[in-house]
């Protein structure tokens, strides 16, 4: 899966004729439109994802990439994403992320050149993706160390941007607030969203009114104090679950009083219960 993310490791997909092999391909500028690359335990076992941390960098290429198990969490200065099992997350050219890893063993990404960039989104963004598409990435990595496409594969590479730039966008990016006072609360309640704090609770311990609160905040990450902390939860509740905490554990570390509204609300956010959510399947 990212293997672009460092230097390519042994076994990694050859590099086209006449191009330095220890180039990383997400910092190709020549090659395809389309670089994709294919990483499943039981094709390329030196690709395997694991658990680990992508401290903040940038790369030549934008970026495509999905998980089929465990969970990946990017950070950019937009905010934070969530990348459950069978959503694509999209980081464009040029920006500045930082990622992290959890189990995840297998997956695919797709390295896009800067001009067939213009026609995905400006900002980073987690999307929803068809077989289509994963079949079309499974296709093409077969021809990553190709000098040359055909004309056929260079129409599947359209289509396959075309699936991209059509995919809907889900509901798991979590805007952060600039102001100090804000930067501060949103840091707690990450470290503790199941705190049963008030928003006026909330605004008296990071030092201003509660009308100042709901009114930066909004302002701020355009959602309401209460949509930014349901959110977080929301998030946090994809990592517990990523990691394979049972759903009552969740529900509770999350200040529900039951199982059964914690999945009440997921689904509503969601379209889907937790168990339909990660099999990549709607209620």
């Amino acid at each position: 899966m990212l293997p672009h993310l460092s230097p390519p490791p042994a076994g990694a997909a050859p590099s086209a004729p006449g191009a330095d092999p220890l180039i990383d391909p997400a910092e190709r500028a020549d090659g395809p439109a389309l670089i994709a690359l294919w990483a499943a335990d039981e094709r390329n076992p030196e690709f395997g994802l694991g658990t680990r941390e992508y401290d903040w960098h940038r790369h030549l290429r934008g970026q495509l990439f999905c998980v089929e198990s465990g969970l990946i969490h990017v950070r950019t200065r937009h905010g934070s994403w969530l990348l459950p099992p069978h959503r694509a997350g999209w980081i464009p050219p040029g920006e500045a992320h930082q990622i992290s890893v959890s189990g995840a063993m297998s997956g695919w990404a797709v390295l896009v050149a800067p001009a067939a960039s213009a026609m995905l989104p400006a900002q980073p963004c987690v999307l929803g993706h068809s077989a289509l598409l994963r079949a079309l990435v499974q296709r093409a990595a077969d021809w990553s160390g190709q000098a040359q496409l055909s004309a056929h594969q260079e129409r599947l590479l359209a289509v396959l941007l075309d699936e991209v730039a059509l995919a809907p966008r889900e509901r798991l990016h979590l805007p952060l607030p600039s102001d100090r006072r804000l930067q501060r609360i949103a840091a707690a309640i990450l470290a503790e969203p199941g705190a049963g704090r008030t928003l006026a609770q909330w605004a008296a311990w990071g030092g201003l009114s509660a009308r100042s609160l709901s009114r930066l905040f909004l302002a701020e990450t355009g959602c309401s104090f209460a949509q930014w902390r349901q959110q977080a939860q929301l998030l946090r509740a994809l990592e517990r679950l990523a990691q394979g905490e049972p759903v009552a554990g969740v529900a509770d570390a999350l200040g529900y009083a039951n199982p059964s509204s914690f999945i009440a609300m997921f689904r509503r956010s969601f379209g889907a219960s937790p168990a339909r959510y990660f099999a990549g399947k709607r209620d």
